[in-house]
């Protein structure tokens, strides 16, 4: 993917942006999380506090150009089937939401994991 076409992505809406990330995860059948050295994944807490969630991306190159200024993040990828019975129970039971897909103006759809897994499991449906 060429810097043009991953800077046109991420200055999408954060809709547009949700549904270009289900459309390639329902292609490429995996989930792009980030983890530090000690492979511990980057979990964001909203300003007041009143929201945690774990961002996701599409690719990896999303992934990593979100962690460009981070030292010690880099991407890791999580296979559909992983992600679908690993980590949305456990997701769910820690209270984390997901934050689908960060862009360029720090806008980001977030989602309770299982309403993700219904919208993935919608997406696939149609392939």
């Amino acid at each position: 993917m060429t810097n043009d076409e991953l800077t046109a992505v991420l200055e999408l809406d954060g809709e547009e942006r949700y549904d270009y990330f289900l459309s390639r995860v329902g292609e490429e059948r995996e989930i792009w999380i980030l983890v530090n050295a000690d492979n511990r994944f980057l979990k964001i807490a909203s300003e007041d506090g009143d929201v945690e969630y774990l961002p996701v991306w599409p690719d990896s190159e999303f992934a990593a150009e979100y962690a460009k200024d981070a030292d010690d993040l880099s991407p890791k990828s999580i296979s559909l089937p992983d992600f679908f019975k690993k980590w949305v129970p456990g997701l769910a039971k820690d209270g984390l939401d997901i934050g689908v897909f960060p862009g360029l103006d720090k806008t980001l759809w977030i989602t309770e994991p299982d309403e993700l897994k219904q919208d993935l499991q919608d997406e696939l449906a149609s392939f």
